[in-house]
């Protein structure tokens, strides 16, 4: 059974539209055996609607955020930080009026007109064929998006692309050349495919996976831009390979995620399930589960540590997750989620660190009042740039 804490995040997740059809079916599944507060559902013929409205009350009532706290002080395991309810309602009354008044100002006094709301992430990629045709994902409705002699793409729902193929074709074709697909996210975005093998991918904002239509050769081979998790379908007479910046890694079948953006020069490789072979620039080492691997671009020793799986997979369940990170990285994750600019005004505030947790659904301004009330930041916004001060 999942705790209350895993369905208050669910079901806010169905209630902003961001759920697959597969958590939509583990939503019903539950629903009439959560226990939301201290009492369960007594009432065994209570209507859908009667039972979505309680729940909808209930997650109001339960809804929490964990504070961001300032890591000099609280320097503590991050889940001994005390929790804080934040009253969300109040926030909006507090920031929403006063930014409608200037963007009512502005564009009467100089007649310009503002950038689009800042709002979370949505599932939207594009997916570029081998053909090269592209297809913009989150326009494209639930169906066929290509059907070829030995491959089928489908669209099955929210967020997902799945490939099929004749694997009887695989050992036929070996010796040719396959044709390389690409889904690539914008910033803002996120998307799921599930490849020929069966192997399920998901794909964080700003990233990108090559992969051929169908595997067909020796091994499976694929290569990423930006952060990917992976659940690799078991084949040990097929190895898989993920190329990304330089490093290799090798899987028979594993969990594992990879945090591999362009503009940081370590490429990190976590570990949840199997083992993994991770090699850079002639390095190499194996991962058991629970650790993680960090290469870095220009070379070196692969250092191997213990992993902070809840941070490191926090993006994939739905959630900002940050313990005692540099606001640097935290300010990373939420320009790419959130499509914003950054900007610091000064320097000596990239040296605070944040520790905390918040639905990645939430506003930017939730997010940022936050980590504003540790106060050793401020921040302020204008258009799509974000502006952090002392």
């Amino acid at each position: 059974m999942m705790t209350k804490d895993e369905f208050l995040a669910l079901y806010e997740k169905y209630m902003s539209g961001q759920c697959t059809d597969a958590e939509k079916k583990q939503l019903e599944t539950y629903r009439d055996e959560m226990l939301l507060a201290d009492d369960g559902w007594d009432d065994e013929d209570a209507s859908e609607a009667e039972v979505r409205v309680r729940i909808w009350q209930r997650l109001n009532q339960s809804r929490k955020v964990v504070s961001i706290k300032k890591y000099k002080i609280y320097k503590s395991r991050w889940l001994q930080v005390a929790a804080v309810l934040l009253l969300t309602s109040l926030i909006g009354v507090i920031f929403i009026p006063a930014k409608k008044k200037q963007g009512t100002d502005n564009e009467n006094l100089t007649g310009v007109i503002h950038p689009k709301p800042i709002v979370p992430g949505t599932n939207k990629a594009y997916l570029t064929l081998a053909n090269g045709t592209n297809i913009v994902l989150d326009d494209a409705k639930n169906g066929a998006l290509a059907n070829q002699s030995d491959v089928k793409v489908t669209k099955t729902g929210n967020g997902v692309v799945v490939y099929e193929f004749n694997k009887q074709t695989r050992d036929q074709n070996e010796n040719t050349l396959p044709d390389i697909n690409t889904i690539t996210t914008p910033r803002g975005g996120q998307y799921q495919v599930v490849l020929g093998d069966g192997s399920h991918v998901w794909l964080n904002a700003a990233s990108s996976i090559r992969f051929p239509q169908a595997f067909n050769g020796p091994q499976r081979l694929v290569e990423i831009s930006g952060e990917a998790y992976f659940e690799v379908a078991k084949d040990k007479s097929h190895p898989f390979i993920v190329q990304a910046n330089g490093t290799k890694v090798r899987v028979y079948g594993t969990h594992f995620n990879i945090n591999a953006y362009p503009n940081d020069n370590n490429v990190t490789t976590t570990l949840l399930e199997g083992s993994v072979q991770v090699s850079n620039n002639g390095q190499q080492v194996m991962l058991v589960p629970g650790e993680q691997g960090v290469s870095i671009k220009s070379g070196g020793a692969i250092k191997v540590s213990k992993a902070d799986l809840q941070q490191a997979i926090a993006w994939k369940n739905g959630y900002f997750i940050f313990h005692d990170l540099s606001i640097v990285e935290v300010m990373k994750q939420v320009s790419r989620w959130y499509d914003v600019d950054i900007e610091y005004q000064d320097e000596n505030v990239k040296n605070n660190e944040f520790g905390g947790a918040i639905s990645r659904y939430k506003s930017i301004t939730e997010l940022l009042d936050n980590m504003q009330l540790t106060r050793s930041i401020h921040y302020k916004i204008e258009g799509r740039r974000v502006i952090i001060m002392k």
